[in-house]
C-alpha cells in the first residue's frame, strides 16, 4: 500500500474515532442540526415526539370534531345527559380524573365507541341499543376510558418513525404542519382501533375501573357476546371485531380477571338504562351504508340530497370505497369529495358495516352540565358507593 494510502485510511480512522469513539468531542465540532438528526436517525436514536397535555387535548377536540362530522350527533340532551352521568362517575376513580371528559352519543345505528384522546369519549346510538343494562355501560365506557388515561392513540403515534423523523427536536407548537400531520396520524388510530396490547390493557383495567365505580364487572362481557352474536352471520369481523383480539381470548381473559379479583357483585341498573335508552338494535343485515367515498365520509355526513346529486355529476366515477386505501377516512382535508350512494348493507364481502354505516346530519356536540350534587344523586340512586 502507497505511503498516501496509508494517511487516507489514517484520516478515515480518526474521523471514525471522534465521530463514535469519543462521544464529548460532539460539543467540540457542531455539527448543523441535520446532519446530526440524520445520524439519529440511521441509529435509530430519535426521541418519541414531545406531545404536551394541552396539545393532546387540543388534538382530541379536532379528532372528536372529524368523528362528530363523519357520524353526526344524536341530538337527545337526556341520553347525553345520562350518559355523560355514567360516565363521570367512571372518570372520577380514573387515573387521570382532572381531564375535563366529553361524552358523545353518535347519531348512527352501527354499534362502535371511539376514544379520542384528552377526554374525548364517544358512543354509537346502536352500541347502546344493544345493552342490557347500565353495567354494560359502564364496562364499554371504562374500556374507551382506559384508552384515554393510558394515553393509547399519543403512544401509538409517537412511536411512528416517519414522525420522529420530521419532528426532529422540534415543538408541535412551532410546528403547524407537524401538527396537523400528527393529527391525522392520530385519528387514524384512534378510527381504525388500537393494537392488541392496548386493547387487552383497555379491557382489563377497564373491567377493574368499573368494578371500583361500584358496577358489576361483567358488564363488558355481556355486551361483548352481544356483539358476537349480532356479527355471528357476517363473513367479516364487523366495528368493534375488525380491530380488536380475538373474542375468545378476549373472554377467557376477562373471565379470569373476574374471578381473580371477585368483582361480579355490583350495581345493574337495567330499569335506569331502559328510562333513558327507547330504541330497539338494528340487525346487521339492515343498517344502512355510505358507500363509494362519499361525503358522509369526506366531510361528514351533513350535505343535502341536492348537493350530492350535484357532486355526483361533477365527479367522475372513481373506485370502489375502501377504508385501506384513503389517506384519510374521515376527512383530513387532502381528498375530494366523492359522490354519496346509500344503501341497505346487505353489501359485499368484507365491508365493515358497523364503520360504513350512515349517521345523522347534525354534528353540533350537545352541551351537557352537571355538578357535583348531580353526580352525587345519580350515585345513591343506582346503589353506588362514593
Amino acid at each position: 500500500m502507497s505511503f498516501g494510502g496509508i494517511m487516507h485510511n489514517r484520516i478515515l480512522l480518526c474521523t471514525v474515532l471522534l465521530l463514535f469513539g469519543v462521544p464529548s468531542l460532539w460539543a467540540q465540532f457542531p455539527f448543523p442540526r441535520k446532519v446530526v438528526d440524520k445520524i439519529d436517525a440511521a441509529a435509530g436514536k430519535y426521541k418519541d415526539l414531545e406531545i404536551s397535555n394541552e396539545e393532546e387535548v387540543k388534538l382530541g377536540e379536532n379528532i372528536s370534531e372529524r368523528i362528530r362530522q363523519r357520524f353526526g350527533v344524536f341530538q337527545d340532551p337526556e341520553i347525553h345527559r345520562y350518559v355523560t352521568m355514567t360516565g363521570m362517575v367512571l372518570a372520577r376513580k380514573s387515573s387521570r380524573p382532572s381531564l375535563t371528559y366529553q361524552f358523545i352519543v353518535l347519531d348512527t345505528d352501527g354499534v362502535n365507541a371511539f376514544a379520542a384522546p384528552g377526554g374525548f369519549v364517544h358512543i354509537t346510538k346502536g352500541a347502546l341499543a344493544l345493552m342490557k343494562n347500565e353495567a354494560d355501560l359502564a364496562g364499554v365506557l371504562g374500556h374507551e376510558l382506559i384508552h384515554i388515561t393510558e394515553r393509547h392513540a399519543v403512544r401509538a403515534t409517537q412511536k411512528n418513525k416517519a414522525l420522529q423523523m420530521a419532528a426532529g427536536q422540534k415543538s408541535l407548537a412551532a410546528n403547524p404542519d407537524l401538527l396537523r400531520r400528527v393529527e391525522d396520524e392520530m385519528f387514524k388510530v384512534v378510527f381504525a382501533g388500537f393494537g392488541r396490547t392496548d386493547e387487552l390493557e383497555s379491557d382489563d383495567k377497564g373491567l377493574a375501573l368499573a368494578a371500583a365505580a361500584g358496577y358489576d364487572a361483567a358488564g363488558l362481557r355481556r355486551f361483548l357476546e352481544a356483539l358476537e352474536k349480532r356479527n355471528s352471520g357476517s363473513d367479516s369481523r364487523q366495528g368493534l371485531f375488525a380491530s380488536h383480539p380475538e373474542m375468545n381470548e378476549r373472554l377467557q381473559r376477562i373471565d379470569a380477571s373476574i374471578q381473580q379479583a371477585n368483582r361480579k357483585s355490583g350495581a345493574m341498573n337495567q330499569e335506569r338504562l331502559a328510562r333513558y335508552v327507547k330504541y330497539q338494535p338494528v340487525p346487521l343485515a339492515g343498517i344502512a351504508a355510505v358507500q363509494d367515498g362519499a361525503s358522509g365520509l369526506a366531510e361528514g355526513s351533513g350535505g343535502t340530497d341536492e348537493k350530492k346529486k350535484k357532486e355526483s355529476q361533477e365527479e367522475p366515477k372513481k373506485s370502489r370505497f375502501s377504508l385501506s386505501k384513503l389517506k384519510d377516512p374521515l376527512g383530513g382535508g387532502t381528498q375530494k369529495t366523492q359522490s354519496a350512494e346509500v344503501t341497505a348493507s346487505g353489501g359485499s364481502r368484507g365491508v365493515d358495516r358497523e364503520q360504513t354505516a350512515t349517521g345523522g346530519p347534525n354534528p353540533a356536540a350537545v352541551i351537557v352540565r352537571i355538578s357535583e350534587p348531580d353526580i352525587q344523586a345519580f350515585k345513591k340512586e343506582g346503589g353506588l358507593p362514593d
